[in-house]
């Protein structure tokens, strides 16, 4: 009988032993915990001001590569009309010109801009152009890309009009691609959930 009772008190200790470790958590291991996120990052728009994405604090971000010269440029017209329809609901769009494919954003900043007003009327913030991809990547493209940065997932900006969907709390959530329509159901989806 002793030695049944010493069994089980042993095996007792062993399990609350065990289970004291499981419980230690380092913040590494929390699922959905990094360090960084995009209210680090502060810009230049196309004017040559500061612009600080800790001001979009509690906003869902759509962040975008843009170009004036590509078979995609149209989308413009698209993310337009997405801003004015939810900009009121805390979400935003920020627009990155970018040159990295095809030669399609020449223009200057000012070029830019005055193609952005005139032929699309777009009012969302436009930051001045960047390196999207390549050794000369931008480091908030870096933040987008790099699962070990963003905690999400690595990818790769694949064209103009890729789209990185930030929520609330300055997270990637999501990666669409060019392709996709800014006011595709998925996205609007997102917006209001």
């Amino acid at each position: 009988m002793k030695k049944i009772l010493g069994i089980m008190c042993l095996s007792i200790i062993m399990t609350s032993c065990n289970n004291s470790k499981k419980e230690i958590k380092t913040p590494e291991s929390e699922v959905g915990i990094n360090s960084e996120n995009i209210y680090q990052f502060k810009v230049n728009d196309l004017y040559g001001d500061e612009f600080d994405f800790s001001s979009l604090q509690g906003k869902k971000i759509m962040v975008v590569n843009t170009a004036s010269k590509c078979g995609l440029t149209p989308q413009y017209k698209r993310l337009q009309a997405l801003y004015e329809l939810y900009k009121n609901d805390d979400f935003v769009i920020v627009g990155f010109p970018a040159n990295n494919f095809g030669g399609q954003e020449p223009g200057t900043n000012q070029e830019i801009a005055s193609f952005c007003k005139e032929n699309y009327d777009v009012s969302f913030p436009m930051m001045s152009k960047i390196s999207v991809k390549g050794d000369d990547m931008h480091d908030m493209y870096q933040f987008l890309t790099s699962k070990n940065r963003n905690g999400l997932q690595d990818s790769e900006v694949g064209w103009n009009f890729q789209k990185y969907l930030i929520d609330a709390k300055g997270q990637l959530v999501k990666v669409i691609s060019p392709k996709t329509l800014p006011d595709d159901t998925s996205i609007i989806d997102w917006i209001k959930g």
